[in-house]
């Protein structure tokens, strides 16, 4: 085969290989659009069921409640004109009762005119007897003033009300007015951050929900003011959904919630050495608890290197014990069992009273005091990494970190040099007295 045949070959194998990419980028691309698309048409259907719902029950609600007010102001009607006729019934009977009276004494008074002559007795007769019916006693007729006239006092600006009300009720979103911008993986955990997109929406609180398989309910992880929250004890290797919502200001109901983002970690969680003399921890063994144990329990240590670079180790004091000056939490390069204290050489830690010891020896900057509910972080980050010298095949190189420690609004940073690379540390705590209580993550 010649050159120029070897080179038109390679040609097209690589327009054919182009071509592959090509196709394969094609098809990635389309299935992001189908996603799109699906979720376009499913949010709007699901939109136009909830739409139908709501407007479904509230007018059979309002329907319900008119009904009911209909009902109660007949009732009222009913009552009023059964207490008004009742003595004007009595009155009418009086009456009627007065005018048969009448009409007997006139056909006996008639007969006894009739009988003038004949039969004197019947004209006396009638005479005592209209003397005992009293024809002068007339009873009382109330006056139409005085008698209820009912009527129906109906406000014509209800239904003007109702029609600016239900002009304004509801509304279509094209997006939800937050989303989650971020999902960094922690160990044994997820850290969500969420951000607000519609500047018309002011909001009160947020609500963050996982759920920890398709077949699963979603569960509230966090409520509050924050727009990140670190949702802990996830399964690493495992996939999670995570949604968020937001309450509007002055509002009781929550907003739609955002599209449900994927997230997982592949970080095994922090956890502390069991069978530390002095300490009790957790079934998590995320807590660790220093016992009255009247033994000296020297320091306490994670049970692998879990502190990698460019993460945020934190440390949570649940409870508070005595405090003392060798006591401190930190992390350090390697455990070394017997030793009492955090304050020793390759070991950055913090003490209860805020003093932060490198390599054993107190920085003149300060923290504020460790009380219950404090949190302590450790964040590091490679400043340089120095390369062998002088050939020496036990020379491992040296590290530069630059660490950062926050407690409360407050912040520490500085450079520590160690003597040979590490790409994990160990973390730690000491304590003398019984009481302390920690929870790292």
């Amino acid at each position: 085969m010649s050159i120029e045949a070897d080179v038109l070959l390679q040609e097209a194998k690589e327009n054919i290989e182009a071509a592959q990419n090509y196709r394969s980028e094609l098809q990635q691309r389309l299935h992001g659009l189908n996603q799109a698309l699906n979720q376009v048409r499913g949010s709007a259907g699901q939109t136009r069921e909830a739409l139908r719902g709501h407007f479904e029950t509230l007018q059979a609600q309002v329907s319900l409640l008119l009904g009911e007010r209909l009902a109660a102001l007949l009732q009222e009607v009913d009552a009023v004109e059964q207490d008004s006729v009742r003595p004007l019934d009595d009155c009418q009977r009086l009456i009627e009762q007065g005018v048969g009276t009448a009409d007997e004494l006139l056909r006996e008074g008639e007969a006894a005119i009739r009988c003038i002559g004949e039969n004197d007795d019947k004209l006396g007769s009638f005479t005592k007897k209209a003397l005992q019916i009293q024809l002068d006693s007339l009873p009382e007729v109330p006056v139409l003033v005085d008698v209820p006239c009912l009527s129906a006092q109906l406000d014509g600006s209800l239904l003007a009300a109702l029609r600016e009300r239900i002009a304004c009720h509801g509304s279509v979103a094209s997006h939800p007015p937050v989303l989650i911008e971020q999902l960094e993986e922690r160990p044994g955990g997820v850290l969500v951050r969420w951000c607000k997109v519609d500047d018309d929406f002011t909001a009160q609180d947020y609500r963050l929900q996982f759920r920890r398989s398709a077949a699963s309910q979603y569960e509230d992880a966090y409520i509050g003011r924050d727009s990140e929250f670190l949702v802990l004890h996830l399964d690493p290797h495992t996939d999670h959904l995570f949604r968020v919502c937001a309450r509007g200001e002055g509002r009781t109901e929550w907003s739609p919630w955002s599209v449900p983002q994927t997230g997982y970690t592949t970080l095994a969680p922090h956890e502390w050495q069991p069978g530390s003399e002095g300490y009790i921890l957790s079934s998590r063994r995320n807590i660790a608890l220093r016992s009255d144990s009247p033994s000296l329990a020297g320091a306490l240590y994670s049970s692998a290197p879990s502190c990698f670079c460019g993460q945020t180790l934190t440390f949570r004091i649940m409870a508070a014990g005595k405090p003392d000056r060798r006591d401190g939490l930190g992390v350090c390069v390697e455990r070394m069992t017997g030793t009492e204290s955090l304050q020793r050489n390759r070991a950055v830690c913090v003490s209860p009273k805020g003093a932060v010891f490198v390599n054993g020896k107190e920085m003149t900057n300060q923290l504020p005091a460790i009380t219950v509910g404090s949190a302590v972080t450790f964040d590091m980050e490679v400043v340089s990494l120095l390369p062998v010298t002088n050939n020496n095949v036990n020379d491992k190189g040296s590290l530069k970190l630059r660490v950062t420690i926050g407690s409360g609004s407050r912040e520490v940073v500085f450079d520590w040099l160690l003597d040979q690379e590490v790409d994990r540390l160990f973390f730690g705590c000491s304590f003398t007295h019984p009481g302390w209580k920690v929870l790292v993550f």
